[in-house]
């Protein structure tokens, strides 16, 4: 049976609704808070280190998201920790959740097909996190100009708004996967700790296994261990590896925007070093250009974890 209407018709109020609840839900408060507060600690202690140093850097601004002072980590590693955790918070019981309050069935009695109801609450999971992101880099902005009293460049507001937005597709990617994992799972609390428990795989335990895989795949050569150094096939394999976490992609992205010197994320060819001056930064078209393949990798995870969600959400049945 063929349907008629746009399968969009309805995105926008689903968005608007859930965008509203999200926004106003005691949930989202305790995470934004919690991200707040750290995030706070993590400045605090960058602009203490910073102050003590000299201010001639031309790039000072971006150091307050990269400085860490001990027992601190960076603005960016925090981030890197706590975004998905704010992605789960807003996606696990985002499909499971209208099947336990027995209002799913309802919802799609209206005029609103299956495709509007995902898209508009993933629409609106995304808005949130993106506004949520968009206050703390306002945040850092404004302490940076009130504490360190150095007007920020062109060049250093355009890398922190690349900052910016690929901090938005990194949400992306555990926000799909959370949502992915209501639609598998019927019960909130099993999304939740099945979500949890492969972020806490992929950022921790999987940057110490890719290694060790990939000495398996590429066993050490004898004669560079010698000289001290690594194997440069078991390098490639390591970095292949480690970047099936996104969280890892998120880091290298964040070196490649965030620090201007930075002319590779692999290993460094002799090509690449030809005509360069060491230590000079690079124009920021350059630093787009070397970290494009992340990007472009946390784009296609964040699609494909949504599409294995639509479609199991279209074969899934909803009836009370």
């Amino acid at each position: 049976m063929r349907r008629e209407g746009s399968p969009f018709q309805g995105v926008g109020a689903v968005a608007v609704k859930e965008l509203a609840d999200n926004l106003s839900s005691a949930r989202m408060f305790v995470l934004e808070w919690l991200i707040v507060l750290t995030a706070l600690a993590a400045l605090y202690s960058a602009i203490d280190s910073l102050r003590r140093t000299t201010a001639q850097d031309p790039f000072l601004l971006l150091r307050l998201f990269t400085v860490n002072h001990a027992p601190l980590p960076s603005f960016v590693a925090i981030l890197g920790f706590l975004i998905p955790l704010m992605a789960i918070g807003l996606g696990f019981d985002a499909i499971n959740g209208e099947h336990n309050r027995r209002t799913l069935s309802r919802i799609l009695a209206q005029p609103i097909y299956r495709d509007a109801l995902l898209i508009g609450k993933f629409l609106a999971g995304l808005v949130t996190l993106a506004m949520s992101l968009a206050a703390l880099w306002l945040m850092v902005i404004g302490l940076g100009l009130i504490f360190l009293g150095v007007p920020p460049g062109g060049e250093e507001v355009a890398r922190s708004l690349a900052f910016l937005v690929i901090a938005v597709f990194y949400a992306g990617v555990w926000l799909a996967l959370a949502m992915l994992l209501s639609i598998v799972f019927r019960s909130s609390a099993t999304a939740a700790l099945v979500a949890l428990g492969i972020w806490l795989f992929l950022t921790v335990l999987w940057p110490m296994l890719a290694p060790a895989i990939a000495q398996v795949i590429a066993p050490p050569d004898p004669r560079y261990a010698l000289l001290g150094l690594q194997t440069p096939d078991t390098g490639i394999w390591t970095q292949m590896l480690s970047r099936i976490s996104p969280n890892h992609l998120f880091s290298e992205a964040m070196v490649g925007v965030l620090s201007p010197t930075t002319r590779t994320l692999g290993p460094v060819f002799l090509e690449q070093l030809r005509g360069a001056v060491m230590g000079a930064p690079l124009p920021l078209s350059q630093s787009l250009i070397i970290v494009w393949p992340q990007t472009v990798g946390l784009i296609a995870g964040t699609i494909v974890l949504f599409v294995i969600g639509y479609i199991a959400f279209q074969r899934q049945e909803v009836r009370a």
